[in-house]
């Protein structure tokens, strides 16, 4: 092992007198050579990109993979320089279960030709999921990592080093001002006696030593300035590229919107192809409902998919999804509240009348409910003032 023991002794001196400008620096005690306008607004700019491309990089990474552990796993097989295994998304991974349901329950039977069905649209709509974080991982996070790790570390090495340049020709000036005082001082009170010749000789011999002093002084000083302002032309470089970098970054991002644009278009007609499937379907969908249960509803797809057909039941859940009446608009008019039996109920969710038997629900408002003989038992008659109408009873929470 090479240790050059007069070289770390050198190291160490300047890293403390560095520090000792520093601090004085920070407390007042010393002058601080500033920067040009020019310079310092390019440092500025400088800080504000690296700040938000790493922000905007974080969070793309999360809207990427919103799995924390997988980016951890990620990270670590970038930094180990291996391939990423791949990983299947949650839609392609649905699909197959679909598939695999689906021959549990019977390929020929109505549910299992529809889980086949929606179980290859889930896999097209994985597989388009995962194309589109290729091309995003590609087009977008990689020039914004390159940036973060390649550019911008070279930018702050170079601007530790101008740091440094600076504080060495800080502490150059603050030496020559010092041996020039001295000198002068020694100049002005001169020590010596008619009698005493020889105490002449000795301040004229110190007076010969703080010139020299002065005179290595300003050469050190010289060699500072030229070794800072070389370091500020470079260090200029390196941040007025940050313009180019600009206009990467704005290329990669149309590239990023482009690729989000393809992807949702894609899902878009998966979807719309995957509910004209299903609507060739009615009588399937109706031979599964179970006339005796209205909370379980067997059918994949709710009936907004399925153009008049009416579902034979109502899945028991706090998300819309609501059971029509097969019966016909109900005549709200001739429905009058009954003495007894009616609650107050508050409701959930919005919801939109579709017809003027029906009664449009703002969420966290609350209302009067009440059934009727004959109604179908997922519906309520619901009442606000003068207002009245058919509710839902999936978008309430009835109150004692």
């Amino acid at each position: 092992m090479d240790f050059n023991l007069k070289k770390l002794t050198s190291d160490a001196g300047v890293f403390f007198t560095r520090a000792v400008q520093f601090t004085e620096e920070k407390l007042g005690s010393a002058e601080k050579t500033e920067l040009d306008t020019h310079l310092e607004n390019l440092i500025a700019r400088a800080d504000c990109t690296k700040n938000w491309t790493e922000k905007i990089f974080r969070q793309t990474e999360v809207l990427l993979q919103p799995n924390p552990s997988a980016r951890i796993e990620e990270f670590f097989y970038e930094k180990l320089d291996k391939k990423i295994p791949s990983r299947t998304t949650n839609g392609e991974l649905l699909g197959q279960y679909m598939l695999d349901a689906a021959k549990d329950f019977g390929p020929g039977t109505p549910y299992g030709s529809t889980l086949i069905t929606v179980g290859e649209y889930q896999s097209r709509l994985g597989g388009a999921e995962r194309e589109f974080l290729q091309t995003s991982a590609i087009n977008f996070l990689t020039p914004l990592r390159n940036f973060l790790e390649g550019d911008w570390r070279t930018i702050s090495k170079e601007r530790r080093l101008l740091e440094n340049r600076r504080l060495d020709l800080d502490i150059c000036k603050a030496r020559v001002k010092k041996a020039k005082q001295a000198e002068a001082k020694a100049a002005a009170e001169p020590d010596f006696q008619e009698t005493r010749p020889r105490n002449y000789v000795l301040s004229a011999s110190a007076s010969a030593l703080w010139s020299e002093e002065v005179d290595k002084a300003e050469q050190e000083l010289r060699v500072a300035q030229t070794e800072f302002d070389r370091q500020a032309e470079v260090t200029r470089l390196l941040l007025e590229g940050i313009s180019s970098t600009h206009v990467n970054h704005l290329r990669c991002l149309h590239e990023f919107v482009e690729a989000q644009a393809t992807y949702y278009a894609q899902c878009h007609q998966y979807m719309q192809e995957l509910q004209k499937e299903l609507s060739r379907y009615p009588n399937s969908f109706a031979s599964n409902a179970n006339p005796s249960t209205s909370a379980t509803c067997p059918s994949p797809v709710s009936s907004a998919t399925l153009p008049g057909v009416s579902p034979p039941c109502l899945a028991s859940t706090s998300t819309p999804g609501i059971a029509r009446e097969p019966s016909g608009p109900l005549k709200i008019q001739d429905v009058q509240q009954p003495s007894t039996g009616h609650r107050k109920a508050k409701v959930l969710y919005d919801y939109d009348a579709h017809d003027t038997s029906e009664l449009s629900l703002l969420a966290d408002e609350l209302i009067t409910v009440y059934t009727v003989p004959g109604m179908d038992p997922d519906w309520l008659v619901g009442e606000r003032g003068n207002q009245k109408g058919k509710v839902p009873v999936t978008y309430l929470e009835l109150l004692s």
